[in-house]
């Protein structure tokens, strides 16, 4: 599966979680869409008190590449 076209407009956390969550109802239904949900939802609980903006987008952009490799996986 390619990468939903809306990738390169992520910029903030909160687009990036909406992205995240978009990609994972393009993943079969059931358990496999559960893990990426939850794992998506603690990411961000972890990550919650970063306040670097350098830090943050580093956390986008690897983000953004290991949706691109789960959706092509």
């Amino acid at each position: 599966m390619a990468p939903l076209p809306e990738a390169e407009l992520v910029r903030s956390s909160v687009q990036l979680y909406r992205y995240l969550l978009r990609c994972c109802r393009r993943l079969p239904q059931g358990h496999i869409q559960q893990h990426y949900r939850h794992a998506i939802r603690q990411s961000f609980k972890v990550h919650a008190d970063e306040d670097d903006p350098e830090r943050i987008q580093q956390i986008i952009k690897r983000a953004i590449e290991d949706a691109d490799w789960v959706m092509n996986k």
